[in-house]
């Protein structure tokens, strides 16, 4: 299930790729939480997150604010999730970035639920990495 912070991460990223093609400036922070419906606390807290991941650029002073670190149409809506969620993978024995044997399985290359997950992880990624953040704001879902 994606959570708020992912949520609330793709509205703002959503907001800011609109924005990117009409003007050149800084998105403050105040703009991006009212245009988005995000509390500004909380959104500060999510764009510190995509900065490290260099998805968001942002600068300090009086014409601050945040912008793409890089065109939308390379921004992936797999890597925001990610980068606020964590891994996609619903049980832990099928995710690539944070794998962790389940305690009651006896053989995983035999476990049905394994199985089953697997494939659920594999089409959930291969749609939300391939759809990137421009495909996003323009309605166009890739799988």
């Amino acid at each position: 299930m994606l959570t708020k912070k992912a949520k609330y991460g793709l509205l703002a990223m959503s907001y800011l790729a609109k924005e990117s093609r009409k003007r050149k400036e800084l998105i403050q922070i105040g703009e991006l939480a009212e245009k988005g419906n995000v509390p500004k606390k909380f959104l500060e807290i999510i764009l510190l997150e995509l900065k490290k991941q260099s998805i968001v650029y942002s600068s300090m002073g009086k014409k601050g604010g945040y912008q793409l670190a890089k065109p939308a149409s390379q921004i992936s809506v797999g890597h925001i999730i990610r980068t606020l969620d964590g891994p996609l993978a619903s049980i832990g024995c099928v995710s690539k970035t944070a794998y962790r044997p389940c305690d009651e399985c006896v053989d995983e290359k035999t476990c049905e639920i394994r199985k089953v997950m697997q494939a659920v992880r594999d089409a959930t990624a291969h749609i939300l990495d391939g759809t990137s953040l421009e495909d996003m704001i323009r309605r166009k879902v890739n799988y």
